[in-house]
């Protein structure tokens, strides 16, 4: 039997974004059940005291969804007793190295010039439709793993937005979660509280100024853009819901009963 959590989220002190994606209603009147599918940030700083909140949820499998380039930024998971990490990368190694580069250093004109007018909104939105057409093979181990054996599960990224979100995003399509209920979890993530914290490298006084907060906004923020794009990415590409599982993860129908029987009320 899982753990069931309270419906108020915990005060995790080194995990943002933290929560139980619990309670989300279905097309069909079902509802996804407490305690089976978590989702936060990294657990690189988790607090011992956070550890042993996580150490009760009873988790079989943490998803790490970030690569050598954010572990080597932010550390890696801490250990939990009994439970298998598994990372999978949805991003590549190299991508955007030199860009976080300069995120950390607060060049002001560099930044100007990749994430002013829109840019910023407009990288996002590549990004989102990038992940769905190219990452398919990840996103498929993740639904058969989740499907076979993974439950109860924690997926994060670094911030437990972009990377987490799009794939908690996908196991709720395949649970037939209302769109409203995927978009109203995913939106939280926007919460100050929630947010991810940039290690900067730079003590100048412009890297924290204003306009560079204001230019990074769109990266840090969860916006219901970012999600649609991805999702008309699906319906572009291969026509809807059903034939992306199937087809493009190999998720088979009865993979698909498998998953609602184990997480669905």
């Amino acid at each position: 039997m899982t753990q069931q959590i309270p419906s108020t989220e915990p005060e995790l002190t080194g995990v943002r974004n933290f929560r139980d994606v619990g309670g989300l209603p279905t097309v069909d009147g079902r509802r996804v059940r407490h305690g089976v599918l978590f989702r936060s940030g990294h657990l690189a700083h988790a607090t011992e005291e956070d550890a042993a909140f996580l150490s009760s949820l009873g988790l079989h499998t943490v998803f790490d969804f970030r690569n050598a380039a954010d572990h080597r930024l932010d550390g890696r998971d801490i250990e939990l007793p009994g439970v298998r990490n598994v990372n999978l990368p949805l991003s590549d190694p190299a991508d955007g190295a030199e860009f976080w580069r300069m995120v950390r250093d607060g060049d002001l004109d560099q930044l100007r010039a990749i994430l002013a007018d829109g840019k910023g909104a407009e990288r996002m939105i590549a990004s989102y439709r990038a992940t769905v057409t190219q990452r398919t093979f990840e996103h498929s181990r993740v639904l058969i793993s989740l499907a076979e054996e993974s439950l109860p599960a924690l997926m994060h990224c670094a911030a437990g937005k972009d990377r987490a979100g799009l794939s908690v995003a996908v196991t709720l399509l395949a649970l037939g979660v209302e769109r409203d209920a995927i978009f109203d979890d995913y939106l939280k993530s926007s919460a100050a509280h929630r947010r991810y914290k940039v290690r900067r490298s730079s003590t100048s006084a412009s890297a924290y100024s204003p306009e560079v907060m204001e230019l990074l906004d769109p990266l840090f923020d969860a916006r219901a853009e970012y999600l649609s794009a991805a999702l008309e990415t699906i319906e572009e590409t291969w026509g809807g819901v059903d034939p992306y599982l199937e087809q493009a993860l190999g998720f088979t129908p009865g993979h698909r009963e498998r998953l609602r029987e184990r997480m669905l009320d």
